[in-house]
C-alpha cells in the first residue's frame, strides 16, 4: 500500500436548465468509480461538484415559468441531487455556482488578472433585441447564411455549408426570442488576454496534465492563435456583476469552473478544513477534473491560464471522456433512446446494471462509448448473475445448512492460486488509469476460474454423504472467500450490492482484506438473492416510456411563423445547373473541430490523387465515428475557402428547414467516389 494521498476530484458542472440523462451519467459514474476506488485504497479523497446556474438561458426559462431564477435553480438542484443519489454517485459536496463562495473567488481571480494587465475593456458592436430589451447571444440570433443563403441559421455558423461568420453578417437576421429584427448597438465589453498566456499554456499542456490525444488537440488551437476571450455580458443577465462595472456581468464560463473552488470552499467551511492547502500554488494535494471532450477548450486553456495568472495552483490532470451513443446512434427522443435518469429509475431498473455496463465500456481515452441495449441485457445477466453471483448461490446454502453458517479452512487449488496471482495489483492499476473495461474483464476472468473450481469439485455431489463434509466445507469456504475478493474488486462499481454482500458475509470489504482469506470458524448469514436478471421487456418498456410523441408541437410564441416548405428559388437554365459539379464522395474521416460547436471536419475521397477537406455544419446531427465509410454528395468545383479552422475545399449537400435537419444526402448502392451527379 502506498502512503495516503490527498486528492480533490471534480466532475463538470451540469447546467441547471434540464434533467440529468444517461449521457450525463457516463461522466459522473466514471468519476464516482475512481473516487470510491481511491477511498478504498486509504487515500484522503474528496469529490465535489455543483450546478452551473448562470446565463441567459436560465434567466429566460425562469421568465417563461413566471418565477425568479433563484427559484428555478433551487428546484433543479434538488432534481439533480435526487437523480445522482439514485445512481449511487456519492459527492462529498454537491453545491451551486450561485453562491457567495464562488462570487468571492470570481472577484478575487478577476482582480488579480486585472492587476497583471490581462483584462482589457473595449467597445464591441452587438445585436440588440428591441422587444426583449437585451443584447442577444449568438445562439439567440437566426437569419440567412451570408455564404450559401440557407435560411434560419445560427448567428455564428451555418449548419448547411459550415461557414463561420459574425452575427452582424447574417442576412435578414431576427431574434429567436421575439422574432423581432435586431438592431446594432455598441457596448463596452471586458476581455481576458488569453493570447498573452500562450507560452505558458504550450508548456503546461505538454507537461502530462492532459491525455496525449487531448494535448494534440491543443496544438491545433495554438497554430490558429489564441484570441482574447470575452468574459462579460450585458444586463439583463443572471450572474455575478463585475466589480466596478455596473450593468456588466461575468460570462457564465468564467465563473462556472470557479464553482469547483466554491463548492470545495463551502465543504471546507463546514468541516473546518484548510482550503488553501489544496488551492495554493505550493499545494502538494492532487487535483483532477473529469470532463467531456466537448469542453476541453475551456478546461485545458482558459481554466489553467486563469488559475496560473491569479496565483492559484493548476490541475494535476484533466481526464476527458467521449460521448454516449445508444444502439450506435445519437440519443433520440423519437426512438425513445433519449432516456433521463429519473425515467430509468421510475421504470424500476437497477441503477447498478447501468453502472456495471458503463464500467465494461469505459477506458482512459476520449473514445465515445455505446449503450447497446441488447448487449446491456446480455452482459449484465451473463456476468453479474451468471458468473459472479452464481458463486455464492451455488455454495452458501451448504455452509448454512450443514455447518451452521461457519466457514472451514480454505483449500484452494494450484489453478486457483495461479488465477489470483497478482490480480489485486493489476486491477488496482486499471482502476487508477481509468481503464475500467480492462479491470472488469480481469475480474470476470477470475470469476470464471472460481466457477471452474466449483464445477471440478461438485459440492452438490459431496453433500450426498456426510463422509465428505470436511471436503465440502473446504470447497465452499474457498469459493466464498474468493467471492469476497471479487466483491472487493467490484465495490467501486457496485457499492450498493457490495453493502449487501458485506451483510451476507458478515465481513467488511476493504482492499487490505484481500491479503487474507476469510478465517475458519467465521460465520456467514443465510444467502438471499442479491440481484435479479434484466428482463428484456423492462428495457422495451423504458424505451417506449421515453418515446416522444410524433405529433407536431404547437409553435412557440418566441419563434417567427414558419412555412411547412420553403418557396422554390427562381428558375434557372440547364447551363446554370451544369456549372455546379456534383460528385460522389466517400467520408474517410470525420472529426470534431476544436472551438466550433457545429462543425465537423470531413476528409473526403473523390477518387483524386489526394483526399479533400471540407468543414460541414452537421455536428448537431451526426456522431463523427458513424460517418466514416459512408458515401455522400459534394459540390466539387466550389472555390476553396479559408476558414479559421483550415481550408475548406468544397461543400457536402444536406437537407434542412424549420422541420429539422441537417440530413446528409446519400447516393444509392453502386455509386463510387468520383462519379458525377447529373
Amino acid at each position: 500500500m502506498t502512503r495516503p494521498r490527498r486528492i480533490l476530484v471534480t466532475s463538470a458542472l451540469p447546467y441547471a436548465n434540464g434533467p440529468i440523462h444517461l449521457g450525463h451519467l457516463v461522466e459522473y459514474i466514471q468519476t464516482d468509480i475512481w473516487v470510491r476506488f481511491q477511498k478504498m485504497r486509504g487515500h484522503q479523497c474528496h469529490y465535489v461538484c455543483a450546478d452551473d446556474t448562470h446565463g441567459t438561458p436560465i434567466m429566460l426559462r425562469a421568465e417563461q415559468e413566471g418565477i425568479p431564477p433563484e427559484a428555478l435553480i433551487a428546484r433543479v438542484h434538488e432534481e439533480h441531487r435526487r437523480d445522482f443519489a439514485g445512481f449511487h454517485v456519492a459527492f462529498d459536496n454537491y453545491y451551486t455556482t450561485h453562491s457567495e463562495e464562488t462570487r468571492e473567488l470570481a472577484e478575487t481571480i478577476y482582480a488579480r488578472l486585472k492587476a497583471r494587465g490581462l483584462i482589457e475593456a473595449r467597445a464591441v458592436e452587438q445585436y440588440y433585441d428591441p422587444v426583449k430589451d437585451l443584447f442577444l447571444p449568438d445562439r439567440f440570433i437566426r437569419g440567412q447564411c451570408p455564404r450559401c443563403q440557407a435560411k434560419d441559421q445560427y448567428g455564428d455558423s451555418c449548419e448547411v455549408c459550415g461557414a463561420t461568420y459574425a452575427p452582424t453578417e447574417l442576412i435578414e437576421p431576427y431574434s429567436a426570442l421575439s422574432g423581432a429584427a435586431p438592431v446594432r448597438r455598441e457596448s463596452l465589453h471586458y476581455f481576458f488576454k488569453l493570447g498573452k498566456c500562450q507560452d505558458f499554456l504550450k508548456i503546461w499542456t505538454r507537461a502530462g496534465h492532459l491525455q496525449e490525444e487531448a494535448a494534440n488537440k491543443m496544438e491545433e488551437w495554438f497554430e490558429a492563435g489564441l484570441d482574447d476571450w470575452d468574459i462579460s455580458r450585458d444586463a439583463p443577465y443572471f450572474g455575478f456583476e463585475i466589480p466596478g462595472a455596473p450593468g456588466k456581468f461575468f460570462y457564465v464560463w468564467l465563473d462556472a469552473p470557479i464553482g469547483y473552488m466554491g463548492s470545495f470552499k463551502n465543504l471546507c467551511r463546514r468541516r473546518g478544513w484548510d482550503f488553501d492547502a489544496y488551492w495554493n500554488k505550493d499545494s502538494e494535494a492532487e487535483l483532477y477534473h473529469f470532463i467531456g471532450k466537448d469542453i476541453l477548450y475551456f478546461h485545458a486553456l482558459f481554466w489553467p491560464a486563469m488559475l496560473e495568472h491569479a496565483d492559484f495552483r493548476t490541475p494535476s490532470q484533466i481526464f476527458a471522456h467521449g460521448f454516449l451513443t445508444v444502439n450506435g446512434e445519437k440519443m433520440s427522443k423519437s426512438r425513445g433512446t433519449f432516456i433521463t435518469a429519473e425515467s430509468y429509475l421510475r421504470q424500476g431498473l437497477n441503477p447498478e446494471w447501468l453502472r456495471y455496463y458503463y464500467a465494461c465500456k469505459l477506458n482512459g481515452s476520449l473514445e465515445d462509448i455505446d449503450l447497446n441495449l441488447e448487449d446491456f441485457v446480455a452482459r449484465v445477466n451473463s456476468d453479474l448473475v451468471g458468473k459472479y453471483l452464481n458463486i455464492a448461490s451455488r455454495t452458501a446454502g451448504f455452509i448454512v445448512k450443514r455447518f451452521q453458517g461457519k466457514l472451514g479452512q480454505p483449500a484452494p487449488s494450484a489453478a486457483l492460486e495461479d488465477s489470483f496471482e497478482g490480480v489485486a495489483e493489476e486491477i488496482a492499476a486499471h482502476y487508477e488509469n481509468r481503464e475500467y473495461g480492462r479491470a472488469i474483464r480481469k475480474i470476470m476472468e477470475v470469476a470464471d476460474a472460481v466457477n471452474r473450481y466449483i464445477d471440478t469439485h461438485k459440492p452438490w455431489e459431496l453433500a450426498r454423504s456426510q463422509d465428505h463434509d470436511p471436503q465440502l466445507q473446504a470447497v465452499c469456504s474457498t469459493a466464498l472467500s474468493l467471492f469476497r475478493d471479487l466483491t472487493v474488486y467490484l465495490k467501486p462499481v457496485l457499492p450498493h450490492l457490495a453493502g449487501e454482500v458485506e451483510r451476507f458475509l458478515n465481513a467488511p470489504l476493504t482492499w487490505s482484506a484481500l491479503s487474507q482469506p476469510l478465517p475458519a470458524g467465521h460465520t456467514i448469514n443465510p444467502y438471499q438473492h442479491l440481484m435479479t436478471r434484466i428482463d428484456p421487456q423492462q428495457v422495451e418498456a423504458l424505451v417506449k416510456a421515453n418515446q416522444a410523441s410524433l405529433q407536431a408541437a404547437p409553435p412557440s410564441q418566441a419563434e417567427p411563423p414558419q412555412q411547412a416548405v420553403e418557396p422554390v428559388a427562381a428558375t434557372i437554365g440547364l447551363e446554370d445547373f451544369a456549372k455546379v459539379d456534383l460528385r460522389i464522395a466517400r467520408i474517410l474521416r470525420a472529426e470534431s473541430v476544436p472551438g466550433a460547436d457545429k462543425l465537423l471536419k470531413l476528409t473526403l475521397d473523390l477518387g483524386e490523387a489526394r483526399p479533400r477537406t471540407v468543414f460541414a455544419g452537421i455536428k448537431s446531427a451526426y456522431d463523427p465515428a458513424h460517418l466514416e465509410g459512408q458515401l455522400t454528395v459534394m459540390v466539387a468545383n466550389l472555390a476553396p475557402r479559408k476558414m479559421r479552422f483550415g481550408l475548406s475545399e468544397g461543400m457536402v449537400l444536406a437537407a434542412s428547414d424549420g422541420r429539422g435537419g441537417p440530413f446528409l444526402l446519400s447516393p444509392d448502392a453502386g455509386a463510387q467516389p468520383g462519379m458525377r451527379v447529373k
